[in-house]
């Protein structure tokens, strides 16, 4: 597979993280068990260089705090909850987090944090990597700046952009274009958010 950027995977904002037990493992079954079919289709994975690419998450309850895998977890076929997060708080403009858990959260944490701050219908963000399925959709779908980096503030500006802006409440599904091969869908179940991204999967490879 392609590398990516010698920074893809990386977490670049600022992470105040208190080490705690993980999770019960009830409260990950769902989110692990989607993982590993993302994982079997290549969407979540490692390059060639090491580096892990793919997460996901899912917001506790009716609160802003949401349950993430942790960082640098990609290249890894099957998690334990010793791979999953808690994140508690975050600010976005700051480019703050805090997390708790057995592991650092995913270096994508705050793009999902925007997400669940935009909508409280938002349930559940799947994050993953896909070249040719990326290239087919980018500006065919609500898509971020060309020019704005994973990662940072600029990138939660833009996703409240396109929720506003575009058809993305509808569509449920964006892609970075800054940041390569890297698309988002959500949704008010993590089921819904995972049909999604296999619909417009699904309707690619019936094209080629």
């Amino acid at each position: 597979m392609t590398p990516a950027p010698l920074d893809e995977g990386y977490i670049k904002y600022q992470c105040d993280w208190q080490r705690a037990e993980p999770v019960a493992l009830v409260q990950i079954a769902a989110l692990n068990a989607c993982r590993q079919r993302l994982y079997a289709l290549g969407l979540i994975g490692m390059y060639d260089n090491g580096i892990g690419f793919g997460n996901l998450s899912q917001r506790c309850g009716d609160s802003s705090q949401f349950l993430i895998s942790g960082t640098q977890t990609g290249h890894l076929p099957t998690l334990t909850a010793e791979h999953y997060t808690t994140v508690t708080a975050f600010d976005l403009d700051a480019n703050w987090l805090a997390c708790r858990g057995p592991i650092q959260a995913s270096s994508e944490s705050l793009t999902h944090a925007t997400l669940y701050a935009i909508a409280p219908t938002i349930q559940a963000i799947i994050h993953v990597h896909h070249r040719a399925l990326w290239e087919h959709l980018r500006d065919r779908v609500p898509t971020t700046a060309h020019d704005c980096p994973y990662g940072t503030p600029e990138m939660a500006h833009e996703m409240q952009r396109l929720y506003r802006d575009s058809d993305l409440p509808q569509s449920r599904l964006l892609v970075m274009a800054g940041h390569a091969e890297g698309m988002i869908s959500f949704g008010e179940t993590l089921a819904a958010a995972e049909a999604t991204l296999q619909q417009v999967r699904t309707a690619f490879l019936a094209r080629i």
